[in-house]
């Protein structure tokens, strides 16, 4: 049996005038994330864990910041993509575990809904996609409502 393991990282920048996306629903804030694509960074960690694991390079790799294709895109698009891609070089996705560094909003009423969302995208059970939250005490860039970063890890396995 071939088991791999991934580990992804992702930061966006938190300024005022955007959209707050965050596992694949839009959130309520002051604040909304910046980036290329809609700047999902829990999506992304998600993304480049599952690349890492299967070896097949990062997330800028198969969606470049700089291809106007991929300008404001969903996601959650980059996301099944890649999961045809694991699923394509003959593994099959056991789970997600990740951890959203955030100061505010407080997602956790809204982790049900990510995962079922996460889920239902990688077609997994909703149990093997675990979501976690947390905040830097008020320390750094996440602390002082800058950013948010997201860690992912993603066990895969090779299909027999």
């Amino acid at each position: 049996m071939d088991i791999r393991v991934g580990i992804g990282y992702d930061v966006h920048q938190l300024q005022e005038g955007y959209v707050f996306t965050l596992g694949g629903i839009v959130l309520n804030h002051s604040k909304g994330v910046v980036g290329h694509s809609d700047a999902d960074v829990l999506i992304h960690a998600i993304c480049d864990a599952l690349l890492g694991a299967a070896n097949l390079g990062d997330i800028g790799t198969h969606f470049p910041d700089n291809d106007a294709a991929y300008k404001g895109i969903d996601s959650k698009i980059l996301l099944a993509d890649v999961v045809q891609l694991i699923n394509d070089k003959g593994y099959k996705i056991s789970n997600i575990d990740s951890t959203v560094c955030l100061q505010l909003p407080k997602i956790k009423p809204h982790i049900p809904l990510m995962r079922s969302t996460i889920a239902k995208v990688m077609q997994l059970d909703e149990s093997r996609v675990s979501i976690k939250a947390t905040t830097t005490e008020k320390l750094g860039f996440v602390g002082r409502e800058e950013g948010v970063s997201c860690y992912a890890t993603a066990l895969v396995i090779k299909k027999l």
